[in-house]
């Protein structure tokens, strides 16, 4: 009577890939946000602010599927959501293309959200599952930084020829792929393998203190990262510029990335965290004080994937020490998105006279609160892990 669920093995090399394949093309907009974003200013006519605020809707979508699959993950089959959100993916896509007004276009990105919310929330729920998640959320951050620099690096041309239709048309597109890959991922996150399941639950007070440290630095995140593009416009540089200094950033991320992967928790992830927070710090105080050229700025976006794309998968890992069932992990992944929700309409607020300033500072204080959160959680975690294993 077991035998189905024996014969599934989650860390199995076309799980991984259908996992990691989840992750990348539920991201597929966020991923190139800042290309994104200046499409909407420069193609579409959007304002700086309602650009942020159109992203942010699209991540509000993101964050209420993530956040209603709480509930659903426990309940209806994972093939069978995944499925659907792939299709509202597409929908959301191709409805975009239909209108350039701005309620009915940030109503199609809403709709575009929900559905990658839930692909990216079950696709890491999955991956969670797997014997060696620092390992195998590396893989999957590395990967969607190979993304990130192919679209980022094409986006120009692909403006100049096809305008945002052709951007659109991608997503959609992409999208779709994912459709026959859905039979390689879990049912439920009740095929778990022994190791996973003797994952020792964290404290409460730990788990709330470890999901808000995900949200601040998802916050964060969503603060700079939407107008990061913009911040080098601001600071005299062309779009061409802009776009090269963001590609290049890529390929740092995906260095980034692969420390997890080859390291894992050798070291203790709450010493890497501290590095990889550091590295989202440092730009921006270089851009509240220094000069922006194409060089530096190329530089400082480095510098920030790097720390972005190593932080990422230790703070994903870290969630799926916790337990065992892939639960914290789907709660890490709303909180994370209800960041990246938040974060673009508070940089629209932040803005201030078309400067950055204030979206620097802001994002500054919350990766250190974030640091401070997931700190303790982290620490306590790493000391259970060493005795049990003496």
């Amino acid at each position: 009577m077991d035998r189905p669920k024996a014969e599934f093995n989650p860390s199995s090399p076309r799980s991984v890939a259908a996992g990691v394949f989840m992750g990348v093309m539920g991201g597929e907009v966020f991923i190139v946000q800042p290309g994104f974003v200046q499409g909407l200013v420069a193609h579409m006519s959007f304002s700086e602010e309602q650009a942020g605020l159109i992203a942010s809707i699209e991540m509000a979508g993101f964050a209420a599927m993530t956040i209603l699959l709480i509930y659903l993950t426990r309940r209806l089959n994972w093939r069978h959501m995944l499925s659907a959100c792939i299709a509202l993916t597409v929908v959301g896509q191709f409805g975009s293309m239909l209108t350039n007004e701005l309620t009915s276009f940030a109503a199609m990105r809403f709709i575009a959200g929900l559905g990658c919310g839930g692909i990216v929330s079950i696709g890491f729920a999955a991956i969670g599952l797997t014997d060696k998640p620092d390992r195998n959320f590396g893989i999957l951050v590395a990967f969607s930084g190979v993304y990130g620099a192919i679209v980022l690096g094409f986006m120009p041309t692909l403006y100049e020829y096809a305008g945002m239709q052709g951007l659109l048309f991608f997503f959609a597109a992409f999208a779709a792929l994912g459709l026959p890959l859905v039979r390689w991922l879990p049912a439920s996150g009740g095929v778990v393998q022994g190791e996973i399941q003797s994952r020792s639950p964290l404290p409460l007070g730990l788990t709330i203190s470890a999901l808000g440290a995900m949200f601040a630095y998802f916050l964060a995140q969503g603060v700079i990262w939407t107008y990061l593009f913009r911040i080098a416009i601001d600071g005299g540089l062309t779009e061409a510029q802009a776009a090269f200094g963001l590609t290049i950033a890529q390929f740092a991320g995906i260095l980034g990335a692969l420390i997890p992967t080859i390291v894992g928790a050798r070291f203790g992830r709450g010493i890497m965290l501290a590095i990889a927070i550091s590295a989202g710090v440092v730009p921006l105080l270089y851009f509240l004080f220094g000069t922006i050229t194409a060089l530096s700025y190329a530089i400082a976006v480095c510098i920030y994937n790097f720390g972005f794309n190593k932080t990422h998968p230790y703070l994903l890992a870290t969630m799926a020490s916790f337990d065992g069932s892939g639960r914290v992990v789907t709660y890490a992944v709303a909180l994370q998105t209800l960041g990246l929700a938040v974060g673009p309409a508070v940089g629209a607020w932040l803005l201030g006279g078309n400067t950055f300033a204030a979206v620097h500072w802001f994002g500054i204080a919350a990766f250190v609160t974030s640091f401070t959160l997931i700190l303790v959680p982290a620490l306590h975690q790493s000391t259970q892990a060493r005795a049990a294993a003496s």
